[in-house]
C-alpha cells in the first residue's frame, strides 16, 4: 500500500449521542461487541493510523463514556446539546483549531471500520491534494442514509440527508458513510458558516463539503465495496447482526 505523505493526522470520534433506539439506559457507544465497547473498537482502529491525537466528542453520560476508554492519551471535547455532526466537530476547536494537517472524522458506533479502508481513504486524499475526501458506499436499501449527489462530471455536488431528500434523490443508492478526511485549517474556517435550515434543525458536517464545492474547492469521493464495515449501530438487532459478522 502507498506510503502516506508527511502530513500530520488528527482523528475525531463522535460519541456524544444517547442512542434512544437501543432502548437502554447505557450510552450507545458503550454497548459491547464481542466483549469490548463499540467506542473502544473504533479507538483501537484509530490508533493503528498513528495520529498526533485522537479527540472523542462526548455528551450523554459523558463521565461514564470517558471512564470506559482504555487509552489514557485520548482527548475529550464536550457536546452538551446534540445539534448534529457539524456541531459535534465544532466542539473540538479547543484541541484542533491550530492543528496543521488532516483530520479524519469517525463515529463511535461504527465498530467494524478497518485500518486498511481508512488508510486508503487518507492516501487518496493526500495524493490528490483534496480539501476533503468522503467515504461512500452503494447499497440496495439506502433508507435513512444521506445520499451522495454527483454532478455531470461525476464529482460531488452535495450530500442530502434522507429526511431532506426529494423523490429523485431518494432513488440514489450511493450513500454517505459518515467518514471523512478534511484539511483541518479549512474545516475550522468553514464550520462557523454552517446553518441548521433543514428537516432536523441540525448542523450537518457534510454541508462543509457543499461549501467547499461551491467555492471551487476539491472534494474527493472514495467508494468502499464493503458495506458491513461502515454500518453504524442504532438498534440491538443491528448490534446482534454485526456480532455475527465480527465472528466470521
Amino acid at each position: 500500500m502507498e506510503i502516506m505523505n508527511n502530513k500530520k493526522l488528527s482523528i475525531v470520534i463522535m460519541a456524544a449521542g444517547r442512542g434512544t433506539r437501543m432502548n437502554s439506559e447505557l450510552p450507545k457507544v458503550l454497548h459491547r461487541l464481542s466483549g469490548e465497547t463499540l467506542l473502544n473498537h473504533v479507538i483501537a482502529t484509530a490508533e493503528k493510523l498513528i495520529p498526533e491525537n485522537i479527540v472523542t466528542v462526548v455528551g450523554h453520560e459523558a463521565q461514564m463514556v470517558k471512564d470506559s476508554v482504555n487509552n489514557n492519551d485520548i482527548l475529550f471535547s464536550m457536546q452538551k446539546d446534540q445539534k448534529g455532526t457539524g456541531h459535534a466537530v465544532m466542539q473540538t476547536q479547543n484541541h484542533l483549531e491550530n492543528f496543521d494537517g488532516n483530520t479524519l472524522v469517525l463515529s463511535g458506533d461504527v465498530p467494524l471500520i478497518s485500518k486498511d479502508t481508512l488508510h486508503s481513504l487518507i492516501v487518496k486524499h493526500e495524493i490528490n491534494n483534496y480539501d476533503a475526501t468522503m467515504l461512500t458506499a452503494e447499497i440496495n436499501n439506502p433508507t435513512g442514509y444521506g445520499r451522495v449527489i454527483r454532478d455531470n462530471k461525476n464529482n460531488l455536488k452535495y450530500v442530502c440527508e434522507h429526511k431532506d431528500c426529494n423523490e429523485q434523490e431518494l432513488k440514489i443508492n450511493e450513500i454517505n458513510s459518515g467518514i471523512y478526511v478534511f484539511n483541518n485549517k479549512l474545516l475550522f474556517d468553514l464550520l462557523p458558516k454552517l446553518d441548521n435550515d433543514n428537516a432536523q434543525a441540525e448542523y450537518y458536517l457534510p454541508d462543509v463539503l457543499t461549501l467547499i464545492v461551491n467555492s471551487n474547492g476539491n472534494v474527493g469521493l472514495k467508494r468502499t465495496s464493503d458495506f458491513i464495515e461502515i454500518q453504524g449501530i442504532n438498534t440491538l438487532k443491528q448490534l446482534s447482526e454485526l456480532e455475527k459478522e465480527y465472528k466470521k
